[in-house]
């Protein structure tokens, strides 16, 4: 029987295949198809690789339109002024078009007041008139008649003086007050928001006891 003779490339290969270790003989003699499979998994791993770090990198981020505020409607009573607020009361008498009492807003002026007794009359001296003074509660602005008469003066009509809206030189006259301790009344009745008493004298700087009961009888709220 004829025996067949392998090329001599081929030969070569087997006898250096031989003489290698064993283990390296089972590596070299991988078949092509778990080549080729090795190779799909390498391609795959990579392609999942590149897929992460694509996902991974960072995105540019917009910022959200800024959407202004609604304002909450507001009712009818609150947008009246001083509505559910302190209230005071005064008389408005005198030279105006509706003389009488008024409830106003705490914190209101002379001019409020004059507003809401219509308004002074025509031809009227307004001269002596603080319109932009603070009104107290339960003080009368009289309008176009000749200024208080300092109390202890003679003469009808003179009686206590209102701490409320008298002036400096008003109090100026009371016995025992002097242009110092004036200002220190008014500037009380400025930081207080009036007087709801006479006994509210005993806290203003400079009256003493004795003071306070020579000027209770010469003075109202």
């Amino acid at each position: 029987m004829e025996r067949l003779v392998p090329a001599a490339g081929v030969a070569r290969s087997l006898a250096v295949r031989e003489r290698l270790p064993v283990w390296l003989q089972v590596r070299c003699g991988v078949e092509p198809r778990t080549v080729a499979a090795v190779g799909v998994v390498l391609v795959a791993a990579v392609g999942f690789a590149a897929q992460q770090y694509w996902s991974g990198r960072p995105q540019p981020v917009t910022a959200p339109a800024v959407v202004a505020p609604v304002p909450a409607p507001v009712s009818a009573s609150a947008a009246a002024p001083g509505a559910g607020g302190a209230r005071i009361v005064v008389d408005v008498s005198g030279k105006v078009r509706d003389p009488g009492v008024r409830r106003l807003p705490a914190g209101s002026r002379v001019e409020d007041a004059l507003a809401a007794a219509g308004g002074v009359r025509p031809g009227t001296d307004t001269g002596g008139l603080n319109r932009a003074r603070v009104l107290v509660d339960g003080e009368q602005v009289l309008v176009g008649a000749p200024a208080q008469p300092v109390p202890g003066a003679s003469g009808p009509g003179a009686g206590p003086l209102s701490l409320g809206s008298a002036t400096v030189d008003q109090l100026d006259g009371l016995p025992g007050v002097g242009p110092v301790l004036a200002q220190h009344i008014v500037d009380f009745r400025t930081a207080r928001g009036g007087f709801r008493s006479v006994e509210d004298l005993r806290q203003v700087n400079g009256i003493g006891e004795r003071r306070f009961a020579d000027l209770r009888k010469l003075v109202r709220p």
